[in-house]
């Protein structure tokens, strides 16, 4: 499939009455993986990029450009309609029409923007959370959907106004938000039903939520807009624990073959790797 063609795939999506998580994913290979278990949607958040591309926290710290070519290594391996994290947009406003043109060449066919102060400014206190106001927002939303090439290519506003400012504050930003023409809009720290009924009455646009309270199932936010629920990042964490209780056997003195009812096998690799194609090629091409 090509990028358009995703997006569309996700577009249709969103319009059906149902809410879906994706497969959180972080490399070429976990996208390979997660498309070969049924996924046709994933996602790349902001913190997991930073700390598989960097080994870094999420504290901005990524850039762009780093940011994008992961993303461009995941949308060539697989035919995932990915959804990605964009944070700030890297900037103001005109860095956000920046980041929209990179993702949007680098194959994404989602992204959303956040109404969050990033990088954490100077003399902020840990666990506090500032937004940006909403006339600034507005304009980072106005340049995104400007950027926008691929009209298929949906541009979420993401807002964390739930944690800070109220449900009453989240409706007036949602619907300042949604009058930019963005196709969605990001919740993170929904805890209740209300609060999403509320947008959604208001912005009547698909929502995506950043996790939720396990009391709040699927079915019940569909019935309120909610397209997207995301369930975190537990594939790459399990990743990591498998990578270091096969480091700890072999160092320890453990036996390879000890670890064959723990690992993919060469045929499962071969398959995730495409590598029936690169023979054939080596075949046609090199002889």
């Amino acid at each position: 499939m090509n990028p358009t063609e995703r997006r569309q795939r996700l577009r249709a999506l969103f319009r059906e009455p149902k809410c879906l998580s994706p497969a959180s994913v972080f490399d070429p290979l976990s996208a390979r993986v997660a498309q070969s278990v049924g996924y046709e949607v994933g996602m790349l958040a902001g913190s997991v990029a930073s700390n598989t591309t960097l080994a870094a926290p999420d504290l901005i710290v990524l850039t762009l450009t780093e940011f994008a070519d992961q993303v461009r290594r995941m949308t060539r391996a697989s035919n995932l309609s990915l959804i990605v994290d964009a944070d700030h947009g890297y900037g103001n406003a005109l860095n956000v029409m920046r980041t929209v043109q990179e993702l949007e060449h680098a194959g994404v066919s989602a992204l959303s923007i956040e109404d969050t102060v990033l990088p954490t400014p100077f003399g902020q206190k840990e666990g506090q959370e500032q937004l940006i106001s909403t006339a600034e927002m507005v304009g980072k939303l106005k340049g995104a959907v400007r950027a926008r090439q691929d009209s298929s290519l949906i541009i979420a506003g993401r807002t964390s106004a739930l944690r800070s400012e109220g449900t009453e504050k989240t409706v007036e930003r949602a619907k300042a938000y949604a009058a930019t023409g963005v196709d969605a809009i990001f919740l993170v720290g929904l805890v209740a039903v209300d609060q999403i009924k509320a947008v959604y009455d208001a912005v009547r646009l698909p929502i995506i939520v950043g996790s939720a309270p396990a009391s709040l199932k699927r079915e019940d936010l569909a019935a309120h807009g909610a397209r997207i629920l995301l369930q975190g990042h537990q594939p790459v964490a399990a990743a990591v624990r498998a990578v270091r209780e096969v480091y700890a056997h072999l160092y320890g003195g453990g036996a390879p073959e000890e670890l064959k009812s723990r690992i993919a096998s060469a045929q499962e690799m071969e398959q995730l790797v495409s590598a029936g194609d690169y023979r054939k090629w080596q075949q046609d091409y090199l002889r």
